[in-house]
């Protein structure tokens, strides 16, 4: 007699739920703790500030280039499979960024880094979307707040873990960046854990149920004749590399990605130059860096005011409602400087609920994971080459005009950009619509 599930398996979600958020914690650890030591890493390799203020790009580029790529793996490992690669993959160029040498490793164990970390943003929000359907805008919540959170704590402590006293030195940039990868190992541990703990629970509830076998169907599933009753492997692989290539051309996508891009563009633009219009205003560098600190920590607070608020009638509106307090943050900017904290205050709201809203709707958007890999892949990968762009135009344009006006008035364009594209996702429609089923 053969032995078939017959109900749904709990899962195990409070592990699976502890393990997303070790895994969202690392997320942006690696990267933010560049920024603050790139004084210490150009005087100690003889490179100029400039050179290596391009190493911020890295990740964006990576994330551009791997991002659609990620739903392949995904199709081929299964997600949980792709995470867990990522996550070595991470140990890898964590370790790799930090070896002795010349620019090389520095450059190229960011790339990896930034790969790695690209799979995880494309597969999480779908993974999420799968094992937590019903707590969907909080578990999302979570998951970003500890993004922006843990970001933050990489860059306030890689200085001071440079500066710890070693002999007749200090501890230096290399140990302190390989320190931001220091609880990866973690994150791997109780993900496989949690990952074995569910597919455990998942074959735990079987019946005795030759008697549910449908007539003409041998008790292994198959039909007489010798033909499989479920997709070939190759049909299955066929139809996930459609859905891949299809989602390019689905206008809903389209609309997400864009959202996607200018919320990115913002939050990076924000994040590379307010200390520079700072320091340029008068502020010593220590309080131009605490108000970057600020705009993060505000971001991280913001990201769980989205699970409360998308809801009811504000599910359509709340994704153009948002950019509209980083509009008005802006323009306070250009027209009341006087108030900077007040508008670094509402730009972090924005930022920190933009980007909860961005991955919210690429799970929500979709209504299978498969179509949610798919989406969640393209739209950073379009998003992400868009955010890459921004620091650098925002950069030349202060260049250009010698002063912040029109730098901050392509934000200001942005902002109103994100309204209108806000306005247009925020209706209740689904990729794939008609050829992808529910």
């Amino acid at each position: 007699m053969t032995s078939v599930p017959t109900t749904p398996t709990p899962r195990p979600w409070v592990l699976l739920f502890v393990a997303v958020c070790l895994v969202a914690a690392n997320m942006r650890m690696t990267i933010t703790g560049v920024g603050p030591l790139l004084d210490q890493i150009s005087s100690d390799l003889g490179v100029e500030l400039a050179t290596l203020g391009a190493l911020g790009a890295v990740p964006l580029l990576s994330w551009a280039i791997v991002s659609p790529l990620a739903h392949g793996l995904s199709a081929r490992l299964g997600m949980e499979r792709a995470v867990t690669v990522a996550l070595l993959a991470l140990i890898a160029g964590t370790v790799w960024r930090s070896l002795p040498g010349g620019l090389a490793n520095l450059w190229l164990g960011t790339a990896l880094i930034g790969a790695s970390l690209a799979v995880g943003n494309v597969i999480m929000p779908a993974l999420i979307k799968r094992d937590f359907p019903g707590r969907l805008p909080l578990v999302m919540g979570v998951y970003t707040a500890l993004l922006g959170g843990a970001g933050a704590i990489s860059a306030g402590v890689v200085v001071p873990i440079a500066g710890i006293p070693l002999g007749d030195g200090t501890l230096g940039w290399r140990v302190a960046l390989l320190a931001t990868g220091a609880a990866v190992p973690v994150a791997l541990g109780v993900w496989v854990w949690a990952v074995a703990s569910r597919r455990r629970a998942s074959a735990g509830i079987v019946v005795e149920a030759t008697s549910a076998v449908p007539a003409g169907v041998d008790p292994d599933g198959s039909d007489p004749d010798g033909a499989d009753s479920d997709d070939t492997d190759a049909g299955s692989e066929r139809r996930r590399s459609g859905i891949g290539r299809r989602v390019w051309r689905d206008p809903v996508a389209w609309w997400v990605a864009l959202y996607m891009g200018t919320q990115s563009s913002i939050f990076f633009i924000m994040q590379t130059w307010l200390s520079p219009i700072e320091i340029s205003r008068g502020y010593s560098a220590e309080a131009a860096g605490t108000e970057v600190m600020l705009l993060q920590i505000i971001g991280v607070g913001s990201s769980m005011l989205v699970p409360l608020c998308f809801r009811g009638r504000l599910r359509r509106s709340l994704p153009a409602l948002i950019p509209v307090l980083g509009s008005l943050a802006i323009a306070g900017m250009l027209t009341v400087p006087a108030l900077m904290i007040l508008w670094i205050c509402a730009i972090g709201i924005a930022a920190g609920a933009s980007l909860t809203m961005s991955l919210t709707l690429m799970a929500v958007r979709a209504r299978t994971a498969e179509a949610a890999t798919s989406l969640s892949g393209m739209a950073q990968g379009v998003g992400y080459l868009i955010a890459a762009a921004g620091p650098v135009t925002f950069g030349w344009l202060h260049q250009m005009s010698g002063g912040w006006s029109l730098s901050l008035g392509l934000v200001l364009a942005l902002c109103v950009v994100q309204v209108l594209v806000g306005w247009v996702a925020g209706r209740e429609r689904s990729v794939l619509a008609g050829s992808d089923p529910a």
